[in-house]
């Protein structure tokens, strides 16, 4: 078994989602099918290890994801994240950027990244003059960028989180314990430095900013992915972001999912609680493991399954009272389709994983892994961010590149010496690296922000890299102490 049998692994998958433009699920599916029989696995023993590995990783997170997104939809149906923007942009001034990427990462995670930037790029391009009259929208844009990735990978429940979390066999508490400073740190930190680069004359109005806004020719999908997460996020039939006018949207007409009155007398420190409530719980629960104090009733209530279902039930409370029967109906469809697919491409992570691990693949990974035993832990923190840092830049996904890297390294990570959790960091680091031109959700930020291709890659693009290089430190600090 040579290192070119590891490139197996990977390569069918990108070239079909690169070349071929097929989908991610049915990609990985191809690439663990033709891994297991060009390995010698066998016909019968390949099927067994997809459907293994795919059954193994469900019972580790699938109802994490599932409740962490239901959560998600019933919190935007009830205006919870609209509200509390608005409310953070009114109270901070000309802070903003630094509170809003500092709420996007670490309270609203469980809010599915597309619906996230429909809901926030409007009150960023309101604001953006009083937060600084030449400099404010891509301060605000990068914020934004940096702060949904950061939450999506680091901050439970986001599911890139805790699909990694499930595939490397990291206890959801413990990830939560590292995830949530380091996703916080990373998006303050990366807003400072990306202030600092706008001083120092990186943006250019006249280019950076299209007011015309014209399909791009490499993306002719592109407005029907926009309407799609319009209806994912309420928008249906108006115009969520008229992409000429820098001031933000203007309704052509009333818009017909607005949130009831009800919703809106919520009091503030209701409205994040069944995000905040399995937080609390889940990391209660993981420091008295960690003092070994816990008990069995600690551990039943910190337990992430059970905090989060707390979590979907406080959220359930206040969509029946708010919303009535039909809008709680309504939130839930929207968020049972969203879970779906974050479902299938997670435990297609979990097959490619298990057949890896059936092929002897893992001895080479062990190889690469353990190349240098005078620094062991820095070799495999830095290979690990790499891997997901190529798989993300190659796919165009952040979720795909962090679950299919931690489906490739899976299988040999006991067999490291390094802490799991750090391996889990590494990666999810490594996948926020340079989101671009093959995602989708650049054209989707590009248009809602009222971005050239230029100005998007300066915002979107540049913060997220700079996300990627500066949490990697801090994952490194986490293996001196994990």
């Amino acid at each position: 078994m040579d290192i070119a049998l590891t490139l197996i692994a990977i390569a069918p998958a990108i070239l079909l989602i690169i070349r071929f433009k097929v989908d991610p699920v049915i990609s990985l599916i191809i690439s663990s099918v033709f891994l297991g029989l060009s390995a010698g696995v066998g016909l019968a023993d390949t099927v067994k290890e997809i459907t293994g590995g795919f059954g193994e990783i469900m019972g580790e997170v699938g109802l994490l994801i599932g409740f962490g997104v239901l959560i998600g939809s019933l919190l935007r149906a009830t205006g919870t994240f609209r509200a509390l923007v608005e409310i953070i942009a009114r109270r901070v001034g000309g802070k903003l950027p630094y509170a809003m990427t500092a709420a996007l990462s670490t309270i609203f995670p469980s809010i599915y990244v597309d619906v996230q930037v429909v809901l926030a790029s409007p009150m960023a391009r309101r604001a953006a003059p009083v937060v600084d009259r030449k400099r404010g929208l891509p301060w605000l844009a990068g914020a934004i960028g940096v702060g949904i990735f950061s939450g999506y990978v680091f901050v439970v429940p986001g599911p890139a989180a805790v699909a990694v979390a499930g595939l490397l066999e990291v206890p959801l508490g413990r990830y939560l314990v590292f995830g949530v400073p380091i996703g916080l740190a990373t998006a303050l930190l990366t807003t400072f430095i990306f202030r600092a680069l706008l001083a120092a004359g990186l943006w250019d109005e006249t280019t950076d900013i299209d007011p015309d806004e014209e399909e791009h020719p490499d993306n002719a999908g592109h407005r029907a992915y926009l309407a799609r997460a319009d209806a994912e996020s309420g928008c249906h039939g108006i115009r969520c972001h008229d992409v000429r006018d820098h001031r933000g949207p203007t309704p052509t007409r009333d818009h017909p999912d607005e949130v009831p009155e009800r919703a809106l007398r919520l009091p503030l420190l209701l409205r994040p609680a069944p995000i905040l409530v399995p937080l609390v719980l889940i990391a209660f629960g993981a420091f008295m493991d960690l003092f070994d104090r816990s008990n069995a009733v600690i551990a039943f209530i910190g337990d992430a399954n059970i905090a989060l279902f707390v979590g979907l039930l406080i959220a359930f409370v206040i969509g029946r009272t708010t919303l009535g029967s039909d809008g709680t109906e309504g939130a839930l469809s929207t968020g049972f389709r969203t879970t779906g697919e974050i479902l299938l491409i997670t435990g297609i992570g979990g097959s490619l994983g298990a057949v890896i691990k059936a092929t002897g693949l893992g001895d080479t990974l062990k190889g690469l892994f353990s190349a240098d035993a005078g620094a062991p832990v820095l070799i495999s923190v830095l290979l690990a961010w790499f891997i997901a840092a190529l798989l993300h830049f190659a796919i165009g996904s952040v979720s795909v590149g962090a679950i299919t890297a931690a489906g490739i390294i899976g299988p040999v990570v006991a067999s490291t010496g390094v802490d799991p959790v750090v391996i889990g960091l590494s990666i999810a680091s490594g996948a926020m690296f340079a989101l671009h031109v093959n995602s989708n959700f650049f054209w989707m930020f590009k248009s809602l922000l009222g971005l050239s291709t230029k100005g998007a890659l300066k915002t979107l693009t540049l913060c997220t890299s700079l996300g990627a290089v500066v949490s990697l430190p801090m994952v490194l600090l986490v293996s001196l102490v994990a």
